[in-house]
């Protein structure tokens, strides 16, 4: 590559990279984005999206090859022959787990945007004052007040669909058409509202599927075929959205099979000179220099490459003179609901394949109610009929049984619940003295559990859902826990938190380094706590946020 020389870096290409990719560019900035991974093009590379079942080997399912080499991905669903080329390869790209930990990692352009589920909810004054108010951790050094203009800004431009609902607690936002509830979610949610008094909402999901066209992109259709990439453009991801904003101002440069080592430091002026990467491919050794560098390497990946910076000065890394870096790691707990059989509806059915279904927002520590836990949790669900593949009776066969599933069988409901992990000091993450991977980078040690309060906080998650299904007068209503192992909600948060004082926060209000002020963290790893919503559409704002302020202070000179 001829020119070394950008007036920003940006170190992945996943959400909050390709919104920090098509700010930068897009305000004139000429920006270098770095991927460690392989390019994936936006429709040519989604080699499985349009396979029919019966043309992808072994339809699509888990071969014994793939349990072998995939002790991590087997642990859950992300573990499938259509897309398995989007998640990391543990014998690459290993970790090391003091405690038990499950890490689902994208390594590619577009990363997880091109996997992530979807839901797209906004942070209120609730979750942002709680630690404060409860003695947890340190304050947030924002408000609410501070992201409603980007959270209204990311939306219009990313195309989310929902309902403007009204809860005080759960703020409404910039909405397409939902995508409607089908008749027995719209039947369960009144009788819910009605059995709790209005104080409980089954509400449209607020997903990153579009109900309208946008530019390039055309609605959802509704095949909920999303982690294998959109033709169609129907969700929101790098490929369809950010990345083709910022490559049409001609100020981008892409560079994937580019791991970044770590940031170059200069000790007079106390800026960050641009990075050090390794070639994925050919492990040649290169850098570059920019004005500033944005991290948005996903939140445990960005600590990483900052606990491998200018240890000259600070051992642990850039970042660390707090002695925050690494520590405060988040996740959402969950694996844990109940589902029941709805009766009433039998000549009633649905209209394609959705990619979501319903909501539920948090209703628990709110309004002076006090448990024996704090903070709250909300659930995804939906309802649905069974189709071919559910279990036949014995005594059925042949032409019986053929005629029997040319029907759809009975509806179901069932709900999952996320709940909120307390911002610990000791839930940490650091790079491991033994352990390196394929390109001879220290690997990550993971060091985390959940606590008394997620524990006693699981319990009314299982026994809540059951409860409201119950009095909305389902049968066979089943209340379970599948088991939670940290990381498994991949929604990987903290460990270089935000704060208001640098002696106790890796980050300022602004996403800034307090130890060098033109390295900015976008990505999870700047979260203070995680609160119970899915966090992906606050790291949009966020980025958005500090792309606007660093060009600011670019003009000022201040940078």
């Amino acid at each position: 590559m001829a020119n070394q020389e950008f007036d920003a870096i940006v170190v992945g290409s996943g959400i909050s990279g390709g919104w920090a990719a098509k700010e930068l560019t897009e305000k004139g900035l000429k920006v270098l984005l770095l991927e460690r991974g392989p390019n994936v093009e936006h429709v040519k590379d989604y080699k499985t999206a349009t396979q029919p079942p019966w043309e992808t080997p072994y339809r699509g399912r888990r071969t014994q090859q793939m349990l072998e080499e995939h002790p991590n991905l087997r642990r859950d669903y992300v573990l499938n022959i259509q897309n398995i080329d989007w998640w990391a390869h543990e014998s690459d790209s290993p970790y090391v787990e003091k405690k038990p930990f499950t890490w689902f990692r994208g390594y590619q352009v577009g990363g997880r945007s091109l996997l992530w589920g979807r839901h797209s909810y906004r942070i209120d004054d609730i979750d942002f004052e709680a630690n404060a108010k409860q003695g947890i951790a340190v304050d947030w050094p924002i408000r609410y007040k501070d992201l409603a203009p980007w959270y209204s800004y990311v939306e219009k431009f990313a195309g989310i669909s929902g309902n403007r609902d009204g809860v005080k607690h759960l703020p409404d936002g910039e909405f397409m058409p939902p995508i409607p509830l089908n008749c027995v979610e719209e039947s369960v949610s009144q009788r819910v509202k009605e059995a709790f008094g209005g104080k409980r909402h089954i509400l449209h999901s607020r997903v990153a599927n579009i109900t309208q066209p946008l530019p390039g992109r055309v609605g959802c259709q509704y095949r909920n075929k999303c982690s294998l990439g959109c033709p169609f453009g129907g969700y929101f991801s790098t490929q369809s959205s950010t990345l083709p904003a910022a490559v049409a101002t001609g100020n981008l440069t892409l560079r994937p099979w580019s791991i970044v080592t770590r940031l170059l430091y200069d000790k007079d002026s106390k800026k960050a000179t641009g990075v050090e990467i390794v070639d994925g491919e050919s492990n040649e050794t290169m850098e570059f220099n920019a004005k500033v560098v944005f991290l948005c390497a996903s939140a445990f990946n960005s600590t990483s490459i900052l606990m491998r910076s200018a240890t000259d000065v600070w051992p642990e890394g850039l970042g660390s003179s707090s002695g925050e870096l690494g520590h405060n790691a988040m996740d959402h707990h969950f694996r844990l609901g109940a589902n029941g059989t709805v009766e009433g509806f039998d000549d009633k059915y649905y209209f394609g394949r959705r990619p979501g279904g319903f909501y539920i927002p948090r209703f628990r520590n709110l309004e002076g109610e006090k448990r024996d836990y704090i903070r709250g949790f909300g659930y995804q669900g939906a309802a649905s009929r069974s189709g071919w593949s559910r279990n036949v009776a014995e005594m059925e066969f042949g032409a019986p049984m053929k005629e029997a599933l040319q029907e759809p069988g009975p509806w179901s409901i069932g709900m999952t619940a996320f709940g909120e992990i307390l911002p610990y000091h000791d839930n940490t993450v650091k790079l491991s003295k033994e352990v390196k991977d394929k390109w001879g980078l220290p690997v990550l040690e993971m060091d985390c559990e959940i606590r008394d309060n997620e524990k006693k906080m699981r319990v009314d998650m299982m026994n809540d859902a059951a409860e409201m299904l119950e009095a909305a007068g389902l049968k066979n209503v089943s209340a379970y826990d599948g088991g939670y192992t940290f990381g498994q909600g991949i929604h990987e948060m903290g460990t270089a938190r935000m704060g208001r004082d640098p002696k106790t926060s890796v980050l300022n209000g602004n996403n800034q380094v307090w130890d060098a002020k033109n390295v900015f963290v976008t990505d999870g790893a700047c979260m203070t706590s995680g609160a119970c919503q899915n966090p992906s559409l606050t790291y949009m704002a966020m980025t958005a946020r500090a792309a606007n302020f660093a060009v600011e202070e670019l003009k000022k000179r201040n940078l």
